[in-house]
């Protein structure tokens, strides 16, 4: 069965399938094919910075037997050849589509891991080379009946290609050992020399900050290709090298052209509900599903739990374990959605791991080094243009895994960060105060760094600054975000709930700013919304005023915070969320199935505690009945579940009957009906 070449993910090498398969072409059609085949070969450039003996070799060779197709193809014998020599012509079609596919090959991707398989990769070539020697010698030459001129050719091509010895250029060779030799110093803590580590990097083509970048790109594809620990392992120590010769070599830059372009264009982007988490409404690189079902980011879940949380956020429900099974078929989908849309999908590993491959000592202590450089390097900086130039070095390295976030955090960082936050310097230079509250947000991730960030003098203060009064929405965004990662601590959620200021901040950029950041704002306050004495101060801040005037923007983020706010604000939020009740309504109607759930919910609240005049404005809905029924055949199980209790709240309410406060009925009053297979109480009519 054929496999599609959607299958693989981006740049996945892998051969071409005439590199296995014979064309099965009749005769001078497969003569003109390995004439075509050859002149591809003989117009592909050699091999630049390693390999290119090797690969000059074997591209002068097919120059030399195009003439040969050529000659054929120009003065047919006959129309047909025997079966032996049309087997020759397959099998020196087949050889022939090797040899492109492995000079291509060797072409893209990485010149790093390019040299670590030097050796094989030569052999390589000199393997396919005694395979066409072997093609020559079993050349039907009488039947073809070639020029004198031509037939020598031939011949002059199977002697070099029979007389061909492997071959590792001794200059590759070298280059190879030094980067061993270099990777073997830096494990043992000792720095690079800098003139020898510009050397190599410049053999190999790395001569500026654009092609370190692509090369780290590179690599970190490379590992995606490898099926061993070991071969990923190897590749994380070549990162972490280029890292540190990126640094220390070409100086700081700030991000590229082509950065921004890729993050508009993912911020254009509408993330499908389901690949969102339901905590931080980001999208999942790590989902996994807890014991109520439902699912959540791996990271975002385990930092409501470890704030001593018992319960899921969606539902409310109390997890009978706190056990996480990864959602592989999610994820899956995940990838393949960001595969379509042209954005990175990095799958998060553990604190320990980088891609996913557990981290080297190399790896580690070049990324102690290249921290320690950059760190050195801010702290020495004259102007605001180089230190922005760091900073956002160290916000690059800050985004890759927790080691680098530990390293950051560990050379002092933080304090020199907080510099960088005023709105003196957002005024100015709001492309380093962005990059500065980033670095923060990136490195805070890391648990322990949440204490070092609001111990530090200044630090927690200048978030707040930038999420008040921030030069740009990105930076504002960006504060919020920090803003939920450090309320991952219960201790310090309950202290950033105190805050007015926290709190004002979070509610105006929710109301006021682009989506992007409205969401990051709202998660925020979704997590903040999980202490019942910060739920009080949410209500005075306006929170609810401010989601009912987003609902129809962002309607499953603003009804999951309402259904959190209801429930623990009392019956000040009650009477503030009555406003919201037939926007409610819509989402019941037009939401997605987890809305629908979330916004059955808030409904049951207010209309339990907002007493007779509160369920009168329900009612009041055109074709309320007929919605709650929709729910209750289509929607959750909870939101059915919700759904039916609202429609028993209705009736109770049109049959005069007092409500049902306390979720109290009596049992001979109600009825039964099946929907989709489940079973839910009603009252009649």
């Amino acid at each position: 069965m054929a496999v599609s070449p959607q299958v693989f993910p981006p740049r996945k090498r892998r051969p071409s399938a005439g590199s296995f398969i014979s064309p099965k072409l009749a005769d001078m059609n497969l003569v003109q094919s390995l004439l075509s085949l050859s002149q591809e070969i003989s117009s592909l450039k050699p091999l630049q910075c390693l390999l290119k003996r090797n690969s000059l070799s074997v591209i002068n060779k097919t120059k030399l037997l195009s003439i040969l197709f050529e000659e054929l193809v120009r003065n047919p014998v006959s129309n047909f050849f025997s079966p032996s020599t049309l087997l020759c012509f397959e099998e020196m079609y087949i050889v022939l589509q090797r040899v492109k596919t492995l000079i291509e090959d060797c072409s893209n991707g990485s010149k790093m891991w390019l040299l670590m398989q030097i050796r094989v990769l030569s052999n390589s070539f000199h393997e396919l080379t005694l395979e066409l020697s072997t093609l020559l010698d079993i050349f039907p030459f009488k039947e073809v009946e070639l020029s004198q001129d031509v037939e020598e050719l031939v011949g002059l091509v199977r002697k070099q290609c029979s007389q061909s010895k492997p071959l590792v250029d001794p200059r590759d060779e070298f280059l190879l050992l030094e980067v061993l030799a270099m990777l073997d110093r830096i494990e043992k803590e000792i720095v690079p020399d800098p003139f020898q580590l510009k050397k190599v990097v410049e053999d190999l083509g790395l001569r500026d900050n654009s092609s370190c970048r692509e090369e780290i790109e590179s690599l970190q594809e490379e590992i995606q290709n490898q099926n061993d620990e070991k071969s990923k392992s190897d590749i994380v120590s070549l990162i972490g090298l280029v890292r540190y010769a990126n640094c220390v070599l070409f100086g700081s830059s700030t991000a590229r052209q082509s950065d921004h372009r890729r993050r508009k264009s993912m911020s254009d982007l509408t993330i499908p509900a389901d690949f969102r988490c339901p905590i931080s409404l980001e999208l999942m690189r790590d989902p996994v599903v807890v014991a109520t079902g439902q699912t959540y980011d791996r990271e975002s879940i385990n930092q409501w739990i470890d704030s001593g949380h018992s319960t899921c956020p969606k539902t409310g429900q109390n997890l009978a374990h706190s056990n996480l099974i990864s959602n592989r078929s999610l994820r899956n989908l995940i990838a393949m959605w960001c595969r379509e849309q042209g954005i990175p999908f990095e799958a998060v590993g553990s604190n320990e791991k980088v891609n996913g491959v557990k981290a080297t000592k190399a790896a580690f202590e070049a990324t102690k080094m290249t921290v320690s450089f950059l760190v050195n390097k801010l702290s020495g900086s004259q102007s605001m243009e180089a230190a922005n130039g760091v900073i956002y070095e160290l916000r690059a390295l800050s985004k890759t895994d927790s080691d680098s976030r530990a390293c950051i955090a560990e050379a002092g960082a933080i304090p020199t960060l907080v510099r960088y936050l005023g709105s003196d310097v957002g005024s100015h230079h709001p492309n380093l105060q962005v990059n500065a509250v980033t670095t923060i947000l990136n490195i805070s991730i890391l648990e322990a760094n949440k204490t070092r960030i609001m111990e530090t003098d200044g630090a927690l203060n200048g978030v707040i600054e930038v999420l008040r009064s921030g030069a740009t929405w990105e930076a504002k965004g960006n504060a919020a975000a920090t803003i939920f990662s450090l309320s991952g601590v219960h201790a310090y959620k309950k202290s950033l709930g105190r805050k007015t200021r926290v709190i004002k901040g979070l509610v105006n950029l929710a109301k006021d700013g682009p989506t992007n950041s409205q969401r990051d704002a709202l998660v925020a306050i979704l997590n903040l919304a999980g202490d019942r004495e910060t739920v009080g101060r949410l209500v005075e801040g306006g929170v609810i005023e401010m989601v009912s005037g987003v609902i129809d923007e962002l309607p499953e983020e603003v009804v999951t915070i309402l259904e959190a706010v209801v429930r623990r604000g009392g019956l000040a939020a009650i009477a503030a969320a009555v406003y919201a009740i037939k926007k409610l309504a819509v989402i019941l109607r037009e939401g997605s199935d987890n809305s629908r759930e979330s916004a059955a919910a808030v409904l049951v609240m207010i209309c339990r505690k907002g007493g007779s005049e509160v369920v009168a404005e329900l009612a009041t809905i055109p074709g309320i009945e007929r919605i709650l029924w929709e729910v209750m055949g289509n929607g959750t199980m909870r939101g059915r579940r919700k759904a039916a209790s609202l429609l028993r709240i209705l009736r109770r309410w049109a049959a005069g009957l007092d409500l049902d406060t306390n979720n109290v009925v009596d049992s001979s009053s109600m009825m039964t009906v099946t929907v989709n297979n489940t079973s839910i109480p009603v009252l009649p009519a």
